[in-house]
Formats: structure tokens, sequence, C-alpha cells
């Protein structure tokens, strides 16, 4: 007998992730996490969530912007 594969909603994945449902939905407007729409509303396969996030765990981007610090001038 083949096992259901299992389904997760915004809010269970928001407590899997322990992140906040609007972090989920900005995440899935830029289309950085796997979803797909029942009618209305979003949901997540867990193997997939599973392969998603060890696949998060790459090097930091050398790209990103520095930041300058503020306030003082450098010594001459």
């Amino acid at each position: 007998m083949a096992s259901a594969e299992e389904i997760l909603t915004i809010s269970e994945l928001s407590a899997h992730l322990r992140v906040h449902p609007t972090t989920i939905y900005r995440l899935l407007r830029e289309g950085r996490i796997p979803g797909f729409r029942v009618g209305s509303a979003w949901r997540f396969s867990r193997a997939a969530i599973e392969v998603w996030e060890h696949g998060q765990g790459g090097p930091i981007e050398e790209s990103a912007p520095t930041r300058k610090a503020k306030g003082r001038k450098p010594r001459k």
C-alpha cells in the first residue's frame, strides 16, 4: 500500500519553520519556496520543503552590499 505524502498548510509550515506566516507569503511571492495552490489556499509538500531546507545552508553570497560606518571621517 502506498503511503500518502504529507501536505502542510501555511500555519503548519509557519510553525515548522518557526517564522511568521507573512514570511512564508513573501517567500512564495519571490519564488523562493516550493508550494502549490488548492483553490485560494497554499499547500506544501513536506518532502519538497525538506529538500528546500537542506539547500538553504549554502555559502553566503560575496556580492552582498557592505555597509559603511557612519559618523566618523577616516584619519589622515
